[in-house]
């Protein structure tokens, strides 16, 4: 059985889905059409039900649960993940503007319906003027003073210092102390037209994969660089080494309470819709 399969280049995804399409693990019969591209892309694209399989912003999955169910592996949750939040002047004050009700800033964000700007909607409802920036592109916006807050994401985190650029405030820090729960960030779903035995074994597969890359951490490591631009190996490891952990083999209870605890609180402030269908695996794991 052949499905189609997204997922973004960054080295997370890579990391973790590197031995399910190579072959290195039992595949149960199936096999996969891989499509890469960057979160908001692939956002968009289960918005439309592009595909069978797909990696997505937790943010964007509150638009899609009646389309795709939450796969229990895969998952980038964690403490100390979060996006953040920085800017080129004096990061006090812009603090400041981006909590008053008299002053607009300009923010460049990700994407639209990516986690991170959930959480940005969640810590500063006031900050509205938001320009959507390809995530590899936030940094350079801000040094050319197109916008003057940048929200970023994945390996940014480790080289916006180097560009003498200031952090205001860790958004995931953020959540942990309103909440005490991991941040989620992404998952993988599942399209709800396949048979739920087909997501059953989509499930094993993935987990497999994911605990044989823990295994053999170097085995994807050509992989992994192919697709990681100009990322030198102790970043790739770094990207790595912050989104895959435990959570991606398997959501737990605790997971599963920190994505329903995150959407509860995005719909009682009007950030979602409601969601009426049930947001995780179910059924026999036959």
């Amino acid at each position: 059985m052949k499905l189609t399969l997204g997922f973004s280049p960054c080295p997370n995804d890579t990391f973790i889905f590197d031995a399910l399409i190579h072959h290195k693990i039992d595949t149960e019969g199936l096999e996969f059409d891989v499509f890469y591209d960057e979160v908001e892309t692939l956002n968009h694209k289960a918005m439309r039900g592009e595909l069978d399989i797909t990696k997505l912003s937790y943010h964007a999955f509150a638009y899609v649960a009646n389309q795709y169910v939450l796969l229990d592996a895969g998952s980038a949750l964690g403490f100390g993940v979060g996006p953040l939040l920085i800017c080129k002047g004096d990061e006090h004050k812009v603090e400041a503007d981006l909590k008053s009700e008299n002053r607009t800033v300009r923010i460049g964000i990700p994407g639209k319906y990516t986690t991170a700007n959930f959480l940005l909607s969640l810590a500063f409802p006031n900050a509205t003027e938001k320009q959507e920036i390809v995530f590899s592109d936030i940094e350079q916006a801000l040094l050319d003073d197109r916008i003057e807050v940048g929200l970023i994401i994945h390996e940014n985190r480790f080289t916006y210092q180097n560009k003498g650029l200031k952090k205001i405030m860790d958004l995931g820090d953020y959540w942990e102390k309103q909440t005490g729960c991991a941040i989620p960030l992404g998952g993988i779903v599942a399209n709800r037209k396949l048979p739920v035995d087909v997501q059953h074994k989509i499930n094993r597969v993935l987990r497999r994969s994911v605990e044989f890359a823990f295994a053999n951490p170097k085995s994807g490591l050509e992989f992994i660089r192919s697709h990681a631009q100009e990322m030198s190996e102790d970043v790739m490891y770094k990207h790595i080494d912050l989104y895959v952990n435990q959570y991606s083999v398997d959501l737990g209870a605790e997971g599963k309470k920190a994505i329903q605890l995150m959407f509860d609180k995005a719909h009682e402030k009007e950030i979602i819709p409601a969601i009426k269908e049930n947001l995780f695996l179910t059924g026999p794991a036959v």
